[in-house]
């Protein structure tokens, strides 16, 4: 697949989920996506970080096998699902681990935060329970010592403010060069000097 087919599809994915409500949220899952990745923008994100806001949860919308369905709430492993399917298209290594990474912050940072689990919309809440509760003391420790930490606890921020109904953000299309320009760049042997 080229860049250009690969971006192709993402945007039909999210296209396709302009209609669907996300899971207990006042916002379409299209709408969601695209709200994180505004904030991302308005935070003066580099591109890979914009990207990963606005496809963390990818793997709610693809077709896979492997999907933990739960009620109302989703796919439970849609982060680790998402991943792997950008990993198979050739997103980099640094946003998979972005999207892979914003559950977990949420974990974290309910384990490391008593005023953050207050602040969960009840879905978010709901949710939580399915993907492992708060992390252990060892896992909190790990996942504190990650080298993309500050990223993916922006990225969670981000994700916590996207269900404003009704806010204007960049159109969807807006992100295709985006994505291409990101394929291509991975795609693209790192030159020695």
């Amino acid at each position: 697949m080229t860049p250009e087919t690969i971006a192709a599809e993402v945007l039909r994915l999210l296209e396709a989920s302009a209609d669907a409500d996300y899971y207990g949220e006042p916002v379409s899952q299209l709408a969601h996506a695209l709200q994180a990745a505004q904030s991302a923008r308005d935070a003066s994100a580099d591109d890979e970080l914009i990207l990963a806001a606005l496809l963390h949860d990818i793997g709610h919308n693809i077709d896979d096998p492997r999907a933990i369905r739960h009620g109302d709430v989703g796919v439970i492993n849609h982060d680790d699902l998402g991943s792997l399917w950008l990993a198979e298209r050739g997103f980099s290594s640094r946003l998979r681990m972005l999207v892979r990474g914003h559950v977990d912050a949420k974990r974290y940072l309910v384990a490391t935060n008593a005023n953050y689990a207050k602040r969960l919309s009840p879905a978010s809440t709901e949710t939580l329970i399915h993907q492992g509760g708060p992390m252990s003391i060892e896992e909190a420790t790990a996942f504190g010592e990650a080298a993309e930490l500050k990223d993916c606890l922006r990225l969670r921020s981000w994700d916590e403010q996207a269900k404003e109904p009704g806010r204007l953000v960049t159109p969807l299309e807006a992100y295709r060069a985006m994505i291409v320009t990101h394929l291509t760049d991975t795609a693209r042997p790192v030159q020695q000097g």
